[in-house]
């Protein structure tokens, strides 16, 4: 017995749940909204991919705690936390595309570049002494310093955006969203935080980090 595009092993018709795949066509019925076997294994490869992606983020979260901590470790604060950040960016391209199916799509895709954008900028002022970072950059070594807190602002502005785009998504538990924005607000204050803010607001990114995992890995789209 031949496998058509639409049917599955036992010759019964696929259905896919249209919350996880998109709107359905127009004139047509929900319920009865149908998608090729190929693409439907693409889009749970991605749901799945997007899922275990999560758990990066509560790992980025405790790399954090302990780069605010100021761990004199053989490695260096430096590569934890450059592990950090890489292990974020992972967690939040992870969610953008799990709320891709949601109500909030176009806010996590925007928080998702605005968050990108700052890592982007913070990076090489980060890993770079500040003498060497105010020639990359063409500004005199101490206007770095507020060339890095805009970087960390504008970080913290996109993992707002991530945050209230999961309290809005309906997706997930809201709680989740609220202690990922108050993590985005200390995250925003840059070296401005003082101890023990910066611990404080690595715990809360831990919290938000775990029940977003956790959530996150339950959500099955309805066959």
């Amino acid at each position: 017995m031949s496998v058509t595009h639409r049917q599955t092993a036992s010759g019964r018709p696929l259905r896919v749940a249209p919350a996880w795949v998109g709107a359905a066509p127009a004139g047509s019925a929900a319920d009865h909204y149908r998608l090729p076997v190929r693409d439907a294994v693409w889009i749970w490869s991605v749901r799945r991919f997007a899922r275990l992606a999560l758990w990066a983020l509560p790992a980025a979260a405790v790399l954090y705690g302990w780069f605010t901590l100021g761990v004199h470790v053989p490695p260096g604060p430096l590569p934890v936390g450059l592990l950090a950040g890489w292990l974020a960016i992972i967690a939040l391209i992870a969610l953008a595309g799990l709320l891709a199916g949601s109500r909030t799509r176009r806010i996590a895709l925007t928080g998702l570049l605005v968050a990108l954008a700052g890592a982007t900028l913070l990076l090489p002022l980060a890993a770079l002494p500040e003498e060497f970072a105010a020639d990359a950059v063409a500004l005199p070594p101490g206007q770095v310093h507020l060339l890095v807190e805009a970087a960390w602002a504008l970080s913290g502005s996109g993992v707002l955006l991530l945050g209230w785009a999961v309290f809005r998504s309906r997706l997930v538990n809201p709680a989740d969203g609220v202690l990922l924005m108050l993590a985005a607000v200390v995250l925003g204050a840059g070296s401005y935080a003082v101890k023990p803010v910066p611990t404080v607001g690595a715990l809360l990114l831990l919290a938000a980090g775990m029940g977003l995992a956790w959530t996150g890995g339950r959500l099955v789209p309805r066959g």
